[in-house]
């Protein structure tokens, strides 16, 4: 009985915050897959209700056993690769930093875009002979580029034109760093990487990837309200580009 309670009870969260995401309009639909735990939760109710577990043929127990003890571990050595990074603080005196783009809306940048921005302004204050890409294309919610936004922001708080340049053609964080790398020398430039805490580690191993030899991670804050959604949301980002060769 207990553990059908506990299972509810993980139901009823994976759907409320399944609503709570999905009223930011993040842009993306991440948010069905806390609506996709909320009805694996209500069908593992059932499973322990009716005693199912027993059932199954040991086989297949046996099968079931090692995927979710080899999911769980692969989500705690993924997770521990991103908390590695989690407070990166860069070096001084860079030559470039290369700022992730983001989400943008009508009003302006998103929040998690706004926290790297305003990281970047900082770092940009502190080191005046910093140049700064910011990089990202325009999505179909969007009213421009992100990288135009991204520009317009930095201007409006003082950092001067020059300083800026913009790479508005990238749709994900590894187009992101490769249409950003044309504009470094990839062998002798000192690079820092922009973005919010929990997406430094992939940025930076991107960029190394892809051949950067001199790259460091600058994170920024990010919403702890929905940071939890933010981190599966980066394991399964991470694994996507192990898969398509893009870290390794």
């Amino acid at each position: 009985m207990k553990k059908e309670i506990f299972s509810i009870l993980c139901s009823l969260f994976c759907f409320g915050y399944c609503f709570l995401i999905y009223s930011i309009k993040t842009g993306t639909r991440f948010y069905l897959i806390w609506g996709m735990g909320g009805c694996f939760f209500l069908g593992l109710t059932a499973f322990l209700h009716f005693h199912m577990w027993s059932k199954l043929p040991h086989g297949l127990q046996r099968v079931i056993t090692i995927i979710i003890v080899l999911g769980v571990l692969s989500f705690i050595i993924v997770e521990g690769c991103i908390i590695s990074s989690y407070r990166a603080k860069g070096e001084p005196n860079l030559d470039y930093l290369i700022v992730l783009g983001a989400q943008v809306k009508e009003k302006g940048p998103s929040a998690a875009l706004k926290f790297r921005l305003d990281t970047a302004y900082d770092y940009l204050v502190e080191n005046e002979n910093t140049l700064c890409i910011v990089s990202g294309g325009q999505g179909a919610n969007e009213p421009h580029s992100e990288a135009q936004g991204m520009y317009d922001y930095l201007v409006e708080k003082g950092i001067a034109k020059e300083r800026i340049i913009m790479e508005d053609k990238s749709t994900d964080t590894s187009e992101n760093i490769a249409f950003s790398s044309v504009f470094l020398d990839m062998e002798k430039d000192r690079v820092g990487i922009v973005t919010n805490n929990f997406h430094v580690f992939r940025g930076v191993h991107l960029a190394k990837h892809q051949g950067i030899r001199n790259v460091c991670g600058i994170a920024a804050p990010s919403n702890i309200y929905f940071q939890l959604n933010n981190m599966v949301r980066e394991f399964f980002g991470i694994l996507k580009d192990l898969v398509c060769g893009n870290l390794i």
